[in-house]
């Protein structure tokens, strides 16, 4: 209703200039007369015909689509902000899942250092110990060959000596003496 007032007010001010020139402006033959009766029965009919009340329940109708849809975005915006976040934790969670495993690796990787430090240093203690005792075995065995052939050089010394200075009584002698002396010890 409103809107049909609206209408007869707006056409009333577009006459205006109509009454400005003189004419008389309630004729069939006045064109502005007849575009506004022409108006008025086109707002007519529309209101006849329930149109402005069938936009209204259009626009409301539009008004409810727009609502729904807005509320359904608002909706999976919230399920996108659950999944982003419930992803932004599980990220989280294998980072700090990532670096536990890299700091577990950096110390076992020291540890495994430090004990094949240890076990380096040990090899080389046993290899100079047994160096050691292979030089000394050596030592000894070098020893014991020197006093061997100056023992040998000496008997064989002894032997020429005794051989030249000695004669066969005296030799005899010695042996028997010799035997009486490992008798008497033995026994």
């Amino acid at each position: 209703m409103r809107l049909i007032l609206t209408a007869a007010t707006a056409s009333v001010l577009a006459a205006s200039p109509a009454f400005a020139a003189g004419d008389v402006f309630f004729s069939l033959t006045n064109t502005d007369f007849v575009v506004l009766l022409a108006f008025l029965l086109f707002l007519a009919v529309l209101v006849y015909f329930k149109v402005p009340g069938m936009m209204g329940k259009m626009l409301d109708k539009r008004a409810s689509d727009i609502r729904s849809e807005l509320e359904e975005a608002r909706a999976l915006r919230e399920e996108a902000q659950t999944l982003l976040a419930s992803y932004e934790r599980k990220q989280k969670e294998v980072q700090e899942q990532a670096d536990r495993i890299v700091a577990t690796a950096k110390e076992e990787a020291q540890r495994s250092a430090e004990q094949a430090r240890e076990e380096l240093s040990r090899s080389v203690e046993r290899r100079l110990a047994a160096a050691e005792d292979q030089i000394a075995s050596a030592e000894a065995a070098a020893i014991k060959d020197v006093r061997d052939r100056a023992v040998a050089v000496a008997i064989a010394a002894a032997r020429e000596v005794i051989a030249k200075q000695m004669s066969a009584a005296e030799g005899n002698k010695l042996i028997d003496d010799a035997i009486a002396q490992v008798d008497t010890k033995l026994h």
